[in-house]
């Protein structure tokens, strides 16, 4: 077993960082506990701290403070987005129709299914082998049925690390006057991002990815026409997303996303070259292992890994005993092995889906992880083969 254990699944949570705790410790506390709708001097603290976890996301995603909604994480950033955007769209007289890549993250599409059970439609956008969406199935989707309202498509994939080319699909649908949403949680942090310099409308972000707690993201929402409110209540977040604001969590976000952004371009590099180090010498032990996914452009922290003859399942569960924490895929998606619906969009063939796992780096990683796991690979493989071979006699 490797002298401590190693952590190879940043994609699907990270610890929370010591200077995001100590920002947010002043607001668990007596001294900015209250509610920051109260006009007296405990709730002033308690926006003071929004206030300035706004200003902090806005600058490192280049955005404006009043475009950021904070929402609970991810998913109901996604939510709100897609299912947000296509009731806003329908309001105005556009197709209350979306159009998503086929391999977006399950938020995406589960939100893309609920448009189609309000009584809208949901074209999936298909992707060719390297997990990128074919820019020809935007143009028909944008004409299709006289047009969409909504388009989403993520900004780097989860279980592959594909980079989709944003602006490109981006400034089409602003060309075509339609909502473009794209999901940055696994980008933010490891490639630059910004609102400014691409034309999203929407995008979508997720404490938990960079070092803040569970249980906090936020939208960036260009225009707030572009949006309507699925949660109905309060006037908080102008009317956007109402309900008491969780302060901790946004304070830190607002810390996590600061340190984010300062620290993107050198630990994109050093992952990078830590990511390409372990799948070559992961190849090097396991000749016949295939990277998906490894044509395309790809964010540094993210490789996907079929290993041939095994399943994902007993090989997580073989290097969790020795020490090493990985994935078969999402970690929001679990049970019966079955390809990722990413690499089955891919065309990944089944054999190879159900042995794909899922290393994703993160800032704590380094070389000796790598030792780590390629020490301990080999053996793993060989047990878990000679398993697979009995089981399927």
């Amino acid at each position: 077993m490797p002298k401590r254990p190693v952590y190879f699944d940043h994609a699907a949570t990270t610890a929370v960082r010591p200077e995001v705790l100590e920002a947010m410790l002043p607001f668990l506390g007596p001294e900015a506990f209250g509610n920051p709708s109260s006009a007296h001097r405990f709730g002033r603290a308690a926006r003071a701290g929004i206030e300035t976890a706004k200003r902090a996301i806005a600058e490192s995603l280049g955005a404006e403070p009043n475009q950021v909604i904070f929402t609970s994480g991810g998913t109901e950033a996604d939510n709100l987005a897609v299912v947000g955007a296509a009731l806003a769209a329908r309001d105005r007289g556009d197709p209350f129709r979306v159009a998503v890549s086929a391999v977006e993250h399950k938020a995406v599409l589960g939100a893309a299914h609920f448009v189609a059970h309000l009584g809208g439609e949901e074209i999936l956008l298909p992707v060719n082998a390297s997990g990128v969406v074919e820019t020809a199935a935007l143009e028909e989707a944008l004409v299709r049925g006289v047009g969409v309202g909504v388009v989403s498509v993520m900004w780097v994939n989860n279980e592959v690390g594909t980079l989709q080319p944003v602006a490109q699909l981006a400034a089409r649908c602003r060309d075509a006057g339609v909502t473009f949403h794209s999901d940055a949680v696994q980008a933010f942090g490891k490639i630059p991002v910004s609102l400014r310099d691409s034309r999203v409308s929407l995008l979508s972000i997720s404490g938990h990815k960079i070092g803040a707690p569970k249980g906090i993201g936020a939208l960036l929402v260009r225009d707030r026409h572009a949006v309507e409110a699925i949660i109905h209540g309060g006037g908080q977040q102008f009317g956007i997303r109402p309900g008491t604001e969780n302060v901790p969590g946004i304070v830190g976000l607002g810390r996590a996303a600061e340190l984010a952004a300062a620290e993107q371009a050198e630990l994109g590099r050093r992952l990078a070259a830590l990511r390409d180090e372990l799948e070559r010498r992961l190849l090097a032990v396991v000749p016949d292992a295939v990277v998906n996914a490894w044509q395309a452009e790809r964010a540094p922290h993210v490789s996907n890994v079929s290993i041939p003859g095994t399943d994902s399942e007993a090989m997580l569960m073989h290097l969790d005993l020795a020490g090493v924490a990985c994935s078969s895929g999402s970690a929001c998606s679990t049970g019966a092995v079955e390809p990722s619906h990413v690499l089955t969009a891919m065309g990944v063939p089944r054999e190879l889906g159900v042995a794909a796992l899922r290393f994703s780096l993160g800032r704590d990683n380094t070389a000796a992880d790598v030792d780590a796991l390629i020490g301990a690979l080999p053996k793993i493989v060989e047990k878990v083969r000679a398993l697979s071979a009995v089981l399927h006699r």
